[in-house]
């Protein structure tokens, strides 16, 4: 589903227009990403949680030159789906 159907589907859902979707998403992004940024975990009831990760530096290898690098040490946002999303998909699998 791209942002635009999203955002139509949305906007029918809850009667409102899109710019108002729009707006609302854009608010929502930015809430999450500043939350983000100040490294706190935001949690959407019954769809889950998103968090910042400290990912390890490793060692990875080009598979062309074989030249080993060493990748440094980075955050990275992570999102955790919650256990109502985990059921509906489990049970989604089951009836295939």
């Amino acid at each position: 589903m791209k942002n635009k159907e999203l955002v139509s589907e949305l906007a029918k859902r809850m009667e409102w227009t899109q710019q108002e979707v729009t707006d609302m998403m854009a608010a929502l992004s930015s809430v999450v990403s500043a939350k983000l940024m100040d490294s706190d975990t935001v949690y959407f009831q019954g769809f889950g949680q998103f968090e910042v990760k400290k990912k390890d530096e490793r060692i990875t290898v080009n598979p062309v030159t074989g030249k080993r690098y060493l990748v440094p040490p980075k955050l990275a946002p992570v999102f955790k789906p919650g256990t109502t999303i985990k059921n509906k998909l489990k049970a989604l699998k089951e009836n295939e």
